[in-house]
């Protein structure tokens, strides 16, 4: 049974209401997302470019930005090097559309998942000292790779790293050393020594700002107007929005696939991707909108996250990222619906081996006498691109920090989701010296291990972990008790204006106490889902749906109320049953009728 918590900010909600134009009910929301004056909430319910942070303050963005444009004027040649996931993609289709826009020769390679892992690694920089590459820049990783940094400085290669993952440190006496590469430039707001507003961007979004500063640099230096160099750009400032416009769909994105927090700039970001992906500018992301059936539709972090990124994913975990790269950069209509196809029919695929590994890994759990605090589960024959998809699912319905390990040829893989409670970067250090590489965050992490050294690594991971049983029970975070009757229209459209919806920024959750149960009906063609008249203590009466499980409702209905009434409550006969619930308040518009809608989510 999760735990139900509300959260009570205080606040004058009818004051800052009628100050920002809105009701005091999603005042008090806005008030429990840590916003505190008239003018934050303001900011937050109009999100505009204005608002976000100036690119420049990021520690090493000016450094960088002089470097790639002095080797844009020299024409070095530049090859970017970005990730296989859709954060990685989505930067290094920024970094080479930018440095592409300002004349630079440069080329990309993403690293294939199995053959090479992730991030930059020695072969690949040898690649490029051997086609004649003067500078690397890294995206979405390259804050790990000393020693391959060291490989290409030895080398005589220039090396830029831009990144937005953890430094790696070593714990020395208690206290942090950190390992950092030293390259030419680094850019990462997660450096110990940047100051930047917000370090919780995403490496796509390091990349947009990235071009911001060399845009600047650019035009102070004259450089557009520069004719001995490479670049023979005239200065056009409406060229440069345009572009920048296109890339604005791509970092939000990112940001909602690597599972940002949506706050800060972080939101404006989305919210304006967002609107600009429903009239994508790009013709492969046009092509994979209509593939996916949802062009048209007003897009949500949902339709990112859910359908357009897995369909990414899908290309580096089965086959090449580079499918999904050059889908973005086709100019020809008839192939990028051909190249948009082929991503969706791998994401097919992915789903059902996806499938078939959860149901296995679930098996192997409940299998266990009792469960460890930090689930390793072993599934030998799980293709490793699938890993960390298989240990979010195992994540969600055991409320545990989780690793899936494959085995593969060189050796044991695995990734690891984790909850709140628990930082899985820091859990790892203690363990380093069971592993021969990891990597990752609080919430997920990357790690190569030999076998033999499996059962130490769980042992020792739980032995070293302080959680307890209250940090696997799910909270839920109430935003306040509200009656039905304030369930209208307009407060329903009102509540939209705090999309887009996430990590970080949670839908809006009322609860309510004693609502009675009239009768109720499967809803949906396969009945999955229930629809059902109910009462509060005025006797009103209004209609209720609920997309959970029908099935754990109806045994928790005959658990207390008995089976007659449990086998009733989808008949459309009357039933008295009393719950109290966490519900959401949803929008329906159905031939140009619009509804406010009580959708339950948590009962008891």
């Amino acid at each position: 049974m999760e735990k139900w918590v509300e959260i009570r900010k205080a606040g004058n909600f009818k004051e800052i209401g009628q100050a920002c134009g809105i009701s005091p009910v999603t005042a008090r929301v806005l008030r429990n997302r840590d916003l505190v004056t008239a003018d934050e909430m303001d900011n937050y319910l109009h999100p505009n470019r204005g608002k976000l942070h100036d690119a420049s303050l990021m520690s090493g963005m000016e450094e960088a930005s002089l470097i790639i444009l002095s080797k844009i004027k020299e024409g070095k040649k530049i090859r970017i090097i970005g990730d296989y996931d859709v954060d990685g993609i989505s930067s290094t289709f920024i970094l080479y559309k930018g440095i592409s826009f300002f004349g630079g020769l440069c080329d990309y390679r993403i690293p294939h998942r199995i053959e090479d892992g992730y991030g930059i690694n020695i072969n690949m920089i040898d690649e490029a000292h051997a086609a004649g590459i003067d500078t690397i820049i890294t995206c979405d990783n390259g804050i790990s790779a000393y020693n391959q940094t060291l490989h290409a400085k030895e080398l005589g290669l220039t090396m830029v790293i831009t990144d937005h993952h953890e430094v790696p440190f070593e714990d020395v006496d208690g206290e942090r050393k950190y390992i950092i590469p030293k390259a030419d430039a680094i850019v990462d707001p997660k450096l110990p020594s940047d100051t930047y507003p917000f370090s919780g961007i995403c490496g796509a979004f390091v990349a947009f700002k990235f071009l911001e500063v060399l845009h600047l640099n650019a035009r102070e230096s004259g450089f557009y107007n520069d004719t001995n160099g490479a670049s023979t750009l005239s200065f056009d400032e409406s060229l440069y929005e345009e572009l920048m416009l296109e890339l604005t769909e791509f970092a939000a994105l990112a940001t909602v696939c690597d599972v940002m927090e949506l706050k800060d700039e972080n939101r404006v970001i989305v919210y304006k991707g967002m609107k600009l992906l429903e009239k994508s500018r790009n013709l492969g992301m046009r092509a994979l909108i209509d593939t996916t059936q949802i062009s048209g539709k007003v897009l949500s972090s949902y339709h990112l996250g859910f359908i357009i990124g897995p369909c990414l994913n899908a290309s580096g975990r089965l086959d090449t990222s580079l499918k999904a790269l050059e889908l973005f950069l086709e100019t020809d209509v008839a192939a990028s619906y051909a190249r948009a196809e082929e991503l969706k029919k791998l994401n097919d695929e992915r789903k059902d081996m996806t499938s078939e590994a959860v149901a296995l890994a679930e098996n192997i759990v409940e299998s266990k006498e009792t469960l460890d605090k930090i689930l390793v589960v072993y599934l030998k024959d799980c293709h490793e691109s699938l890993a960390g998809i298989v240990a979010g699912r195992i994540r969600e319905k055991y409320s545990r920090p989780t690793f899936v390990v494959t085995k593969t040829e060189k050796g044991l893989k695995g990734s690891g989701r984790s909850i709140d409670a628990y930082d899985m970067y820091e859990g790892l250090v203690a363990v380093s010296d069971c592993m021969t590489k990891f990597g990752g965050h609080k919430l997920a992490s990357g790690i190569s291990l030999e076998e033999e050294k499996l059962e130490e690594f769980t042992r020792r991971l739980n032995e070293n972990c302080d959680l307890n049983d209250e940090d696997f029970v799910e909270t839920v975070r109430i935003d306040m008790e509200l009656p039905f009757d304030y369930v209208r229209v307009d407060l329903a459209k009102e509540l939209c204006l705090l999309e887009p919806f996430g990590n970080g920024n949670p839908k809006p959750l009322m609860a309510l106490r004693d609502v009675t149960v009239i009768s109720g009906q499967y809803l949906g063609k396969s009945g999955l889902y229930g629809k059902y008249k109910v009462s509060d203590l005025s006797g009103r009466v209004y209609e209720m749906l609920y997309f959970g499980d029908i099935h754990a409702l109806e045994d928790y209905v005959c658990k207390i109320y008995g089976n007659d009434e449990a086998a009733n409550l989808h008949k459309g006969v009357r039933v008295n049953v009393k719950l109290s619930i966490v519900y959401e308040i949803g929008l329906n518009e159905f031939r140009g009728n619009e509804s406010a809608q009580i959708i339950m989510k948590y009962y008891r």
